[in-house]
C-alpha cells in the first residue's frame, strides 16, 4: 500500500467530454438501476473524446502546453489501432506545437487508471520537474463485437466518453491532501477466469467471475475485496487527518446501483445523496474517467463550496483500490 499527503498539489482543471445518452433498455434499468447511457458515434474515439476533454481541462486550468511535463492516458478498452501510441494521439491533438514535447505514457490499470495516474503524477511533480503541471487523461469507447456494454459485465453499464485533470505545482481550485493506493494480486483471475491467453470473442466478465469463484471460493473472494476497499478508504481519510464523518462528497465509481449499495453506502455507511449516483446513473461507467468526470460534474453544478472535502475513490481489476482527499480552495472561475 502507498499513502501519500501533500501540501503544494493542486487539481487547476478537470473536464468531460461524453456524447449524448441514450436510454438504457428496461431489463437492463431493472438490474442496475441506471438510467440512461453516453453512446460516442461512428467517428468518435477513446483518444479522441480524451483530447476533448483535455483541451477543456487545459482551458479551465489556463495551462498552456508549456507548463505541462508530462501527459498521462488512461484507458480501460481498446483504443483504436494496434502497436500504437495512444497518449501520442491525445498530446498531438491536446498540446499541438509544444516544444521539447513532454513525455506521454498510456496507462493500463482498468477502471482504476485515473486515479493510477494521479498516483504516478503526484509522485513526478513531488520530484521536481522544471514544469509545473501534469495533463491527465482517460477515454474509451466500447464497440461490439469485441464488447457489450450492456452484457459483457453485468450489473454495470459502460459508457463511451473522455475525461481530463490537470494536476499543478502552481496552484487550482481544490488541494490534494491524500492519496492511498493498494493492491491484492490474488484476485487477477476473476477478469481472466478459465481461458487460455490469447483474443477471444465478446468479453464476457460474468463467465471469468463464475470461473474464478469455483476456484478460490467466494468467502476468500469477498474477504480479499472488502479488505482492499476498506484499507483505501480509511488510509486516504486518515492520512488527511479526518474522519470518514467529516468528507461532504464522495465521488464513487459509475458502477450499478446494487454494486454500489453492497461495495460503498452500506459498509462504510455513505449516504447516496452525498454521491454522484444521481448524476452517475445517467451516464454509465466511463472506465477509468469516472473519477475526474465526477469531480468535474460537482464543481460545474456547485454542489461543492470552499472548505468542503471530496472523496474520490476507484478500484480496478487486478484488483487495485485508490482513494484521494480533495479539498475546495476556491470557486474556480470557469463555473458560470
Amino acid at each position: 500500500m502507498t499513502t501519500r499527503t501533500f501540501e503544494d498539489l493542486y487539481i487547476a482543471g478537470c473536464a468531460a467530454w461524453l456524447p449524448p445518452a441514450v436510454p438504457v433498455p428496461e431489463t437492463i434499468a431493472r438490474r442496475t438501476e441506471a438510467v440512461s447511457v453516453t453512446v460516442a458515434g461512428a467517428e468518435d474515439s477513446g483518444p479522441g473524446m480524451a483530447a476533448r476533454a483535455a483541451r477543456a481541462a487545459l482551458r479551465r486550468a489556463g495551462c498552456g502546453a508549456a507548463d505541462v511535463g508530462l501527459l498521462l492516458h488512461a484507458a480501460l478498452y481498446d483504443q483504436g489501432h494496434e502497436l500504437w501510441g495512444s497518449a501520442s494521439y491525445v498530446q498531438s491533438l491536446a498540446l499541438p506545437g509544444a516544444r521539447p514535447a513532454c513525455p506521454a505514457l498510456e496507462v493500463r490499470q482498468v477502471s482504476n487508471g485515473g486515479m493510477a495516474a494521479l498516483e504516478l503524477a503526484s509522485a513526478y511533480l513531488r520530484a521536481g520537474t522544471d514544469r509545473p503541471a501534469a495533463l491527465l487523461t482517460a477515454g474509451d469507447a466500447y464497440r461490439p463485437p469485441g464488447f457489450d456494454r450492456w452484457h459483457s459485465d453485468p450489473g454495470t453499464v459502460y459508457a463511451d466518453g473522455g475525461a481530463a485533470l490537470v494536476l499543478s505545482r502552481a496552484g487550482g481550485f481544490a488541494r490534494l491532501r491524500s492519496l492511498v493506493t493498494c493492491s491484492e494480486p490474488r484476485l487477477e483471475g476473476m477478469h481472466r477466469g478459465d481461458r487460455p491467453f490469447g483474443r477471444a470473442g465478446t468479453v464476457d466478465l460474468d463467465a471469468c467471475k463464475r470461473q474464478f469463484l469455483r476456484r478460490v471460493g467466494r468467502p476468500a473472494a469477498v474477504a480479499w475485496v472488502a479488505s482492499g476497499q476498506r484499507r483505501a478508504l480509511t488510509g486516504a481519510v486518515e492520512a488527511a487527518g479526518i474522519g470518514l464523518g467529516e468528507v461532504d462528497r464522495f465521488v464513487l465509481p459509475h458502477l450499478g446501483g446494487r454494486r454500489l449499495e453492497a461495495a460503498y453506502f452500506l459498509p462504510f455507511g455513505i449516504d447516496p445523496e452525498r454521491t454522484t449516483w444521481g448524476w452517475s446513473r445517467g451516464v454509465g461507467h466511463l472506465g477509468a474517467g469516472d473519477q475526474f468526470a465526477g469531480l468535474a460534474r460537482l464543481v460545474e453544478a456547485k454542489e461543492v463550496a470552499p472548505g468542503e472535502l471530496v472523496l474520490l475513490v476507484g478500484v480496478g481489476a487486478g484488483f487495485t483500490w485508490s482513494a484521494a482527499v480533495v479539498e475546495i480552495v476556491t470557486v474556480p472561475r470557469w463555473v458560470d
